[in-house]
């Protein structure tokens, strides 16, 4: 027997709350963000009172091949460009990571974690063990004005504090001297993001060499001097200048560094300069500088003579170098809209056949396609250097793993690894060395927001390779994991349990939701490279891009930062019950939707109203007084019920199991076979944030419904996502065909 009951129409969605603990997850985010000011604006633009600092760089270095080691002497002129008077300034001493007793051995612990965080854990216990036998720190030699006359200094571990003789007013400069050696760390033995690799079969070196120079301390409106200790996972807040660098290597070495080579004809040979120009002109493919045959004469000999190559930069944030007799380089031009930098690869005999098919396509690649989402690229070169060990990045040049098997063989894996590295890490030019975000504090802001972009490049120009990486879906493992080895995105990286995840995959994946199901790429786009826009060469903090985002789309977002960024919830929507109904009549248009009398909707003793898609469906009527109670006379009653009449209407109830706020991406399968997409806006949780039931009326037949079908959200249990649920589906298919 069917059962009859009433509806009230109206075009407003129907949508019934459950019992609800409120958390205030849409709630404006006001009281989290610092107050805008002169220098901040709300909006999220660098405000009319703006400054940041200036440090200017001369540097000469000799990089001896014999004992690993590291001379240097460098001239620094610091700008005060705030409206504060200094009587200090902080300097950077990186190197003393590696110092005997250094501050990292000794903060270095581990706690029990989990499997999925061993590395983590290994880590640490290996910064536990303190001593290594290698002394890699700085060994300060002179710390003087340009007069000649000592400064009165300090160091703390990784920081030194140099006492001015004046103080510095606002507007004015101070230039000094530092003359520093160090030894040169085994990458493959110690770790870390400089170093060395050995070559046993031809006894030689190929070194990627960073944080080689003391260098200026980030002193902001923000936080005045970020003097942080350099621990190892937080990386660098950095100030822009300009560079002239002199790099003293052996004669036969080869050398890539930050900025544009100035003395090109007394470094090279005939024939490599000939290459080296020809390369400036060639946007089909590279040209090879150096081959690998001229590099295996070298690998035999030694030369016992030396060269300066001499480079120079402007408005960058920090400067590194590679050198290797090794190396083999090829150049190919980039024509982007206004510009044609060189995209460049530096690579021994190891890295080929692979690095010379792939390296440099990779780096063109990149500057095309984060160009398009920010700003053009705006340097003369980008460098990828191989490196065995971890990937890393510095302005214009990056180092980077992805090696061939020893016979030269390779697979996609393989190929996969080395090209979203390379991808990775020259991105990070972007962010952050010219959106240049404090590392120190706020890993996501370069770490999250290249390795979304990262995503978007290996998308779009490798789709056959098995990459998987930085997308909702990916994400899902960690996002399912035990909260109690958790920490949110903004968390400082030196306090992060799973340092990959919180500060690298899941920003991205949460970029992608944003981009992918809140916003559209379209809004989204354009807000992205307005951050870019605004914060080119500057120093943006995290509530800079919240607000910007929103400034720039017009779209809502405190709701999404809070959950994404700043808690450890995670996506687990259930469809926990559907209820199927029919209005009264017969039609096949579809149009509008029905709202329920309260407490009427899914009422009725006969089973099969609680047999979704199986049986015979409820029938409900409207009425005419309830047409004209909602329309007041305007619309013909007789026309409305017969716009609806014969619709099939679902009652569907979500439960929010996760937490985390959503929207609602549903895929209809209907009984003839064909399928529809449906999404609703997370704001649909807004008086409700842990229940909801929703109408949805549709032409046809449902024969299921599926929950973030494509993985798009990040559902971290898709077992409670269908409605029948496979597992109840057939028990229920066999009780009607058995009734």
């Amino acid at each position: 027997m069917k059962t009859r009951i009433t509806l009230l129409f109206s075009l407003i969605a129907f949508v019934a709350f459950g019992q609800d603990q409120w958390k205030s997850k849409f709630e404006q985010m006001d009281n989290m963000l610092p107050t805008p000011n002169q220098y901040r604006t709300g909006s999220g633009e660098p405000g009319p009172d703006y400054w940041q600092q200036k440090a200017d760089y001369k540097i000469k270095i000799e990089l001896d091949d014999e004992n690993q080691k590291i001379t240097g002497s460098e001239v620094i002129t610091y700008y005060n460009n705030s409206p504060s008077t200094l009587r200090y300034l902080w300097v950077q001493l990186d190197q003393n990571v590696r110092e005997k007793g250094s501050f990292s051995s000794l903060a270095g612990a581990s706690r029990g974690i989990p499997d999925q965080t061993k590395s983590l854990a290994t880590t640490q216990a290996q910064r536990a063990l303190g001593d290594t036998g290698f002394d890699g720190g700085f060994k300060l030699m002179a710390v003087k004005d340009t007069d000649g006359n000592d400064l009165d200094y300090m160091v703390n571990y990784t920081m030194m504090k140099i006492n001015l003789p004046k103080p510095l007013k606002s507007g004015e400069s101070f230039s000094f001297n530092i003359d520093w050696w160090y030894n040169v760390n085994d990458r493959g033995l110690i770790g870390g993001r400089s170093g060395y690799e050995y070559f046993k079969e031809d006894d030689n070196y190929l070194y990627t060499i960073a944080q080689f120079y003391p260098r200026m301390a980030v002193y902001d409106d923000f936080n005045g001097w970020q003097n942080k200790q350099f621990i190892g996972s937080g990386e660098f807040a950095l100030t822009f200048g300009d560079f002239e660098v002199e790099i003293t290597v052996p004669s036969d070495h080869i050398v890539a560094s930050t900025g544009e080579l100035q003395n090109a004809s007394s470094v090279l040979t005939s024939k490599e300069l000939q290459r080296f120009e020809k390369a400036k002109k060639s946007f089909d493919k590279p040209v090879i500088i150096v081959t690998q045959k001229e590099v295996e004469a070298k690998e035999k000999k030694r030369s016992k003579e030396k060269s300066t190559w001499v480079y120079h930069a402007e408005n960058v944030r920090d400067f590194a170098f590679a050198s290797s007799r090794k190396f083999i380089w090829d150049a190919q031009a980039v024509q982007l809209e206004n510009s044609t930098p060189l995209a460049m690869s530096y690579y021994p005999k190891e890295g080929n056949p692979l690095w010379e098919r792939e390296s440099t396509l990779a780096v063109k690649n990149t500057l095309e396609l984060y160009s398009d989402m920010t700003i053009e690229y705006p340097y003369p070169v980008a460098i990828s250097v191989h490196a065995a060990s971890i990937g890393m990045e510095y302005p214009m040049i990056c180092f980077n793993f992805g090696r061939p098997r020893p016979d030269g063989s390779y697979d996609d894996f393989i190929k996969t690894r080395m090209v979203y590295v390379i991808v990775h890490e020259v991105g990070h030019n972007w962010f952050p060395m010219i959106i240049n975000s404090d590392e120190r504090q706020w890993a996501w802001m370069d770490e999250g927001l290249d390795s979304f972009l990262e995503y978007l490049t290996m998308k779009k120009y490798y789709p056959e390779l098995p990459y998987n990486s930085n997308s909702p879906e990916a994400i899902i493992p960690y996002m399912k994991g035990s909260k109690d080895y958790m920490r949110p995105i903004m968390t400082n990286p030196e306090q992060s349990l799973q340092l990959g995840p919180e500060a690298y995959s899941k920003p991205s994946a949460a970029l992608v939701v944003l981009r992918d199901e809140v916003m559209g790429p379209e809004l989204f786009d354009a807000a992205f490279k307005e951050y870019a826009r605004r914060w080119a060469f500057k120093h943006p903090k995290p509530a800079d891009f919240f607000r910007t985002m929103e400034d720039a789309s017009a779209v809502d977002l405190d709701w999404f930062w809070k959950g994404w960024f700043f808690t450890t919830d995670n996506v687990d929507v259930e469809v926990s019950d559907v209820k199927w109904m029919k209005i009264k009549g017969e039609s096949n248009s579809l149009e509008g939707q029905v709202q329920a009398q309260a407490g009427n909707l899914g009422s009725g003793s006969d089973e099969s109203t609680n047999n979704p898609f199986y049986g015979e469906p409820q029938e409900i009527e409207l009425t005419d007084a309830q047409v004209r109670g909602e329309y007041r006379g305007e619309i013909n009653n007789e026309e409305i019920k017969q716009r609806f009449a014969g619709k099939n209407v679902y009652q569907m109830t979500f439960k929010n199991n996760g937490g985390l706020v959503t929207p609602i991406v549903l895929e209809w399968t209907y009984k003839d076979g064909s399928k529809e997409i449906e999404k609703l806006p997370a704001e649909i949780w807004r008086r409700s944030e842990t229940e909801i039931t929703k109408l949805f009326v549709k032409d046809k037949e449902v024969d299921n419904v599926v929950f973030d079908p494509y993985k798009t959200l990040g559902d971290v249990n898709t077992d409670n996502n269908s409605f029948p649920q496979p597992n109840q589906r057939d028990s229920r298919f066999d009780k009607f065909k058995k009734n």
